[in-house]
């Protein structure tokens, strides 16, 4: 099946799965189209055990590369559409809250869950190496922003806490990928890391792609300001986030983190200076629809990616625990960062709980899991890290705005 079909096929689902949640389920599009997608590809391997389906359909989802389309593809333009959006003020407000979560958070978390990922998994007959288990540390750690920006507009949660959340879920995805490729490379056998090389690889990757995020971002900015036309005035954002990501691949820098920092500077100063009301209201209209369809697509392709995962009994077994362990782990870092923090600030009631259930794990674990390379360490962890995904869209995605509106409807 070439390019053209996989494209339009995998279109063609979404928008199915979209109109059948409208019309029967109601829930939050980017949910219920998982939902959907997931009981599909359940539904397509039950069939093709009983030998009434071939194997057309695994073919077809292997032909679409989930990782590289997330990681190369998509990944940028969802995270400019959700920066584009955040107040930077609010943002600002959260800086302590959101830069330790982000670093210091992850960090912690990788070291947790690697640790007794390692003992949980040795008792359960699978001998995964502890360099292995850090990485599955490390791609399950940072919240997905795509994930949860799309889940929080709908729990109704504080203003305040919806941008710890959100601000956090916008950065630590730089820094999770900063600690994979670290310990990727120690695991295949590279050279001896050493704390200035980590220091130096976060500088280049993280810091370096902030700064060239800002740069691009001003130079269309200045770009935006010189005219007043909203059909080129979108034309130059779409070229900030495929030029700029594409670019920023391929000096070496954070991708993800450029396009967060370029969105911010666009939505905020941007949108106040350097457009005209017309313009605002077109480019809100664009991105956001942008944003909806690229989300739904996503969510589908996590669904669906069931399809070419091996699950045995132990692997499934792993999954399962492996979901309170993270759970727990997230519930201590923040409850450590809140903690230490709480000097310098006052936090909203039960901040904690909803931000650690708050935490949605979504498509770049995936991705990252993927991008692992060949053999039975890569298998686990797809495997485990699939499992931890499901649940956390599944389960945590539905109930967060109940355990919101249980926890602060008693106040």
């Amino acid at each position: 099946m070439d390019l053209f079909n996989v494209v339009a096929l995998l279109i063609a689902l979404t928008a199915f799965f979209a109109y059948l949640n409208h019309r029967t389920l109601r829930l939050p599009t980017t949910i219920g189209v998982m939902g959907l997608a997931f009981v599909f590809s359940l539904a397509l391997i039950t069939l093709g055990r009983l030998g009434l389906v071939g194997e057309a359909w695994t073919a077809w989802f292997e032909a679409v590369d989930f990782g590289p389309t997330l990681l190369q593809g998509m990944l940028g333009f969802l995270l400019f559409a959700g920066a584009l959006h955040v107040n930077l003020g609010d943002l600002l407000d959260q800086k302590w809250v959101v830069t330790f979560l982000a670093t210091v958070g992850v960090l912690l978390s990788t070291v947790a869950i690697g640790a007794i990922a390692y003992l949980a998994f040795g008792a359960l007959g699978l001998e995964l190496p502890l360099l292995y288990c850090l990485l599955f540390g490390a791609l399950i750690s940072p919240t997905d922003p795509i994930a949860v920006l799309s889940i929080l507009k709908q729990a109704g949660i504080p203003r305040s806490l919806e941008m710890k959340i959100a601000g956090e879920s916008l950065f630590n995805d730089g820094v999770g990928v900063v600690v994979f490729l670290v310990i990727l490379g120690t695991a295949a056998g590279g050279s001896d890391v050493t704390s200035s090389k980590i220091a130096l690889l976060f500088l280049k990757e993280a810091v370096g792609g902030i700064v060239f995020g800002l740069v691009a971002g001003v130079i269309v900015y200045q770009m935006l300001r010189s005219i007043d036309d909203y059909q080129v005035e979108i034309l130059l954002t779409l070229a900030l986030v495929t030029g700029g990501y594409g670019l920023a691949t391929t000096l070496h820098l954070s991708g993800p983190l450029a396009m967060v920092a370029a969105g911010l500077l666009i939505g905020n100063h941007g949108r106040r200076f350097a457009m005209s009301d017309h313009t605002r209201e077109h480019l809100d209209t664009f991105w956001k629809l942008v944003d909806e369809m690229l989300n739904a697509v996503l969510f589908v392709m996590i669904g669906l990616e069931v399809l070419v995962l091996s699950f045995g009994a132990r692997l499934l077994t792993a999954g399962l625990l492996a979901i309170p362990l993270v759970l727990a782990v997230r519930f201590a870092a923040v409850g450590l960062g809140v903690r230490l923090l709480r000097r310098r600030r006052s936090f909203s009631p039960h901040v904690v709980k909803i931000m650690a259930w708050g935490g949605i794990r979504g498509g770049i674990s995936v991705a990252l899991a993927l991008s692992l390379p060949a053999g039975p360490e890569r298998e686990v962890i797809l495997a485990v890290t699939y499992t931890v995904v499901a649940f956390s869209i599944l389960v945590q995605g539905p109930t967060l705005a109940p355990l919101v509106k249980k926890l602060y409807g008693a106040r």
